[in-house]
């Protein structure tokens, strides 16, 4: 992803022809306070048969989950010359402390919190999850040591699970272009995980890993030498989350990992309508029950232009 550091990217929405503020390089914001809690703005482009879906996302710092919701209607592997594609770079930021790594499985995206040239910033960047056999962790973790260009041991289980499937994983993978760590690791304090890059990156936004962490090899590069040991890293599973911009609420609604019931959709109604009563705002509720059903990963505004409230608290 060049552009993540050469800063590429056009300040020309597509759709309306607005100018908008250009992040620091792709996918990095500055915070101005605690108030901010929506950043980025969203894209269209239009799709080109000749490559996937995939190839546009990983250019815009998204994955496969990011471009399969925002864009139900069109095809991920082979789309229709023209076709518009909305590209979802714009991100209400999980509730939770802004200190060190955030990941928020839900959406399968990772953000870091930092400080550069004295100003609060987050960066944010797509992640591989693990699978419903092999769940990521979730709670308050920390980064333990890191490595360059690492050896990959493999558990006894996931060699046992290589071995069903016919094929023989060795006890030790050496650092290569066959290593699914990548170049780059970050061991956190939850035994056994870590945050890493891939010699696959076509599966980052999916839910395929063992547990880990899977980041772009240009993105675990990134990061890498900005982690020092010993920092927080936050594991959460938020698929809705609720921030202001502009004085109206907007809902972020992504699948969940596990299906919602009917009685917790009705709870999350009742929040959401708790939020925007603490505000003394009107909640737009078509607009709002269109974003819990269609599910598409995108900040949609559910309220009219009113005051926030000083702070939004653990709302979701």
């Amino acid at each position: 992803m060049g552009g993540r550091r050469a800063g590429w990217r056009a300040a020309l929405l597509l759709l309306g022809g607005l100018i908008v503020c250009l992040p620091l390089r792709a996918e990095s914001f500055l915070l101005a306070g605690p108030a901010v809690t929506l950043v980025g703005e969203q894209h269209w482009v239009f799709a080109d048969r000749r490559e996937s879906l995939l190839d546009v996302a990983r250019r815009n710092g998204l994955g496969f989950a990011d471009m399969r919701q925002a864009n139900p209607d069109v095809d991920m592997w082979v789309p229709k010359d023209g076709a518009p594609v909305l590209l979802p770079t714009a991100f209400v930021l999980p509730n939770a402390p802004r200190k060190g790594i955030v990941v928020n499985i839900a959406e399968y995206r990772l953000y870091f919190y930092y400080r550069e040239a004295g100003q609060d910033t987050v960066a944010t960047f797509p992640i591989s999850i693990g699978r419903m056999d092999w769940k990521t962790p979730l709670g308050n973790w920390r980064v333990t040591a890191k490595r360059i260009r690492p050896t990959w041991r493999p558990p006894k289980s996931i060699i046992a699970e290589y071995a069903a499937d016919g094929e023989e994983l060795p006890p030790v993978v050496p650092p290569g272009p066959d290593n699914p760590l990548g170049d780059y690791a970050i061991n956190l304090s939850a035994p056994g995980y870590l945050i890493h890059g891939t010699n696959k990156p076509r599966g980052v936004g999916m839910q395929v890993t063992h547990g880990c962490l899977r980041m772009l090899p240009e993105d675990i590069e990134w990061l890498f030498g900005r982690v020092p040991a010993g920092l927080p890293v936050t594991i959460v599973n938020q698929p809705v989350k609720v921030g202001w911009r502009d004085g109206r609420l907007h809902v972020e609604v992504h699948r969940p990992l596990e299906e919602h019931s009917p009685e917790a959709m009705d709870a999350l109604i009742g929040r959401l309508r708790a939020s925007a009563e603490a505000a003394r705002a009107e909640l737009d509720i078509p607009a709002m029950r269109r974003a819990l059903i269609e599910r598409k990963g995108v900040p949609t505004p559910i309220s009219p232009q009113t005051q926030p409230p000083d702070e939004l608290g653990e709302v979701l």
